[in-house]
């Protein structure tokens, strides 16, 4: 009670309707703009924060799956060199003469001068045996003396590898004379024919920009950077290499390595991480998080100028609104003496305030008055109509029907059939979409064969090789009215009790046609039929195997007989093994008001 005392007195204040409108309006749009701001300015922060880390997701994952082609092409060449039956010959045939050796060594050369002039981004090529043998690019270049290559760790990482094949850190190749730059080498073991162990390796040296330039080409914003480690965390490339090295800079390394998650963020940075089952190396993106949200502020003054300019709006529209809802108002004051003569159906309100609303509300409970005990018979009449509609609208689709739909839509999409997944989802919304509607009783007979269509693709989906069905519908007659739900419980029952129990194909025909001033719509199928017995049981309610989905088939009759007359409605024809014919017959002067 003090509660509506202080309510009051906050709404006396305003003599006006006018102001006290103008006021309330604008309090609740600064609310809802307020709530907007806060909201649009959180969910766009967030919004971009995910794009952008989701954008260097997409390129750190490219350029990870480019460095793994790159190695799955020089992999492609070492198995192609390695299973040379020249390289075997010459390393392990100890019954060549010297003129075949040298045949061979030359075939051998001429097919790395072929993979070096072919590809610039590769130093060196050769194979090397543990006897001593060995070719090394195009035959001048030589081994370093002081130099063990069997020591080298690329050379050991071959023959200990479970499939034959490493791919170093990036390193100096100091192994052969005169060539130390700096490389990544892809090492191959080699098998000894003779003796069916690794006897021996086959490795290529691999121009250290080459990977390089796979990660410069694509950037992350104007201070992002890429860089690569390996396995073990070692640095393979760096943008900023020598001064890595040098400890000038430092990444998050021991915590890139130890992550779970495809991302980390340190606060000023955020490192993008993509690993590679191919070659275990770790592409990592590190972007600046400040350049990544630059958009934000930007956002940021646009929401909030817009917000300005609502709230502007907002004030000079809700006086123009205000103003002129209250004239009329006041002008329906002055007519209050018809209303007190039982003249309108209005509900009864309660006097807040000293105002023109006031007026009114003193007005209008004088006939509010009058009418109360018509009012309350007719309210308890159409809540009782709205009942009994919406059990006859919510009936409408089985649930055990909704289940298997449901059911074959999971199915379909695991098994990846996306258009079927598309079409029966479309149907079932279809079917949802005019059950959920009550805003009239009569549809066209269009409206009604687009829902039959819509649950016969289901079924039809569902049963497969199990159903056929066919309609055709006489273009004259699609703008017959119907009522609502006709067609399809003699429908379901055709297949349910018809086709269901078929050994063979079934098949359902729905023909519309006019006949005289009536319109036909026959439902046929070549089911199991019914005798005589269940026919003349066939719109006896309390028989269960006659209704399909909450709306019988006797209640269908009922409906069509009480709406059109007891000269309309269904009439059955069927013959036990032959099957059965279901005819609907409606009015044909029921059309639309356009037709």
């Amino acid at each position: 009670m003090k509660r509506k005392e202080e309510n009051r007195t906050i709404f006396s204040r305003f003599k006006s309707i006018q102001s006290t409108m103008m006021v309330s309006f604008s309090v609740l749009m600064v609310i809802a703009v307020l709530i907007f701001l806060f909201i649009a300015l959180n969910y766009t922060s967030n919004s971009i924060y995910e794009n952008s880390v989701n954008y260097t997701s997409q390129i750190i994952k490219q350029v990870n799956y480019d460095i793994d082609s790159y190695v799955k092409y020089l992999e492609n060449i070492s198995y192609i060199v390695s299973t040379s039956s020249d390289v075997s010959n010459y390393l392990y045939n100890e019954n060549q003469t010297e003129k075949e050796r040298e045949e061979e060594e030359k075939r051998i050369l001429s097919q790395f001068k072929t993979i070096l002039d072919s590809r610039s981004d590769i130093y060196n090529i050769a194979v090397v045996a543990n006897n001593g043998r060995s070719v090394l690019n195009d035959g001048h270049d030589e081994f370093t003396e002081y130099i063990n290559i069997k020591e080298q760790d690329w050379y050991n990482a071959a023959l200990t590898a479970k499939d034959g094949t490493a791919i170093s850190s990036s390193h100096v190749q100091n192994s052969i004379k005169s060539s130390y730059k700096w490389v990544i080498t892809l090492s191959k073991a080699l098998v000894n024919y003779n003796t069916g162990k690794q006897d021996g390796v086959f490795f290529v040296d691999l121009n250290y920009t080459a990977i390089s330039e796979l990660c410069s080409n694509n950037s992350i914003g104007n201070k992002g950077y890429i860089f690569i480690l390996d396995e073990d965390g070692n640095i393979i490339y760096h943008p900023k290499q020598q001064l890595m090295y040098s400890g000038l800079i430092t990444e998050k390394i021991d915590e890139i390595m130890a992550a779970d998650t495809d991302y980390l963020n340190t606060g000023d940075k955020i490192y993008t991480i993509s690993k590679s089952d191919k070659t275990g190396w770790t592409v990592v993106g590190a972007a600046n998080t400040s350049e990544l949200l630059k958009n934000n502020k930007q956002a940021q003054m646009m929401y909030l100028l817009v917000a300005a300019v609502l709230l502007l709006g907002v004030l000079v529209i809700s006086n123009i609104i205000s103003r002129e809802i209250t004239r009329p108002i006041r002008q329906l004051r002055d007519s209050m003496s018809m209303v007190e003569e039982g003249k309108f159906d209005k509900a009864n309100v309660a006097v807040t305030a000293e105002n023109e609303i006031g007026s009114l509300s003193k007005s209008f409970n004088v006939m509010t008055e009058r009418i109360h005990t018509l009012m309350e018979q007719n309210v308890y009449e159409q809540k009782q109509k709205r009942k009994n509609e919406m059990r006859a609208l919510q009936a409408q689709i089985n649930p055990h029907f909704l289940y298997n739909t449901l059911d074959s839509i999971i199915w379909m999409s695991e098994a990846g059939q996306n258009e079927d997944v598309v079409l029966m989802t479309s149907a079932l919304a279809k079917l949802l979409r005019q059950s959920i509607s009550n805003d009239k009783e009569q549809v066209t007979l269009a409206e009604e064969i687009d829902y039959v269509r819509s649950y016969l693709t289901i079924q039809k989906m569902r049963y497969k090789d199990k159903l056929e069905y066919s309609i055709e519908v006489a273009p004259e007659i699609r703008n017959v009215m119907i009522i609502k739900f006709a067609l399809q419980p003699l429908v379901e029952n055709a297949i349910y009790h018809g086709l269901k129990y078929k050994e063979t194909k079934g098949n359902l025909n729905i023909r519309g046609y006019e006949r005289g001033s009536k319109v036909c719509i026959t439902v046929a199928d070549d089911g199991v039929g019914m005798d005589n017995e269940a026919l003349e049981h066939i719109f006896d309610e309390s028989k269960k195997e006659h209704k399909s989905n909450g709306v019988g088939v006797p209640n269908v009759q009922k409906r069509l007989q009480l709406y059109y007359g007891s000269e309309y409605g269904i009439t059955y024809i069927s013959r036990k093994g032959v099957g059965t014919v279901a005819t609907v017959t409606v009015p044909l002067k029921s059309r639309t008001d356009e037709e």
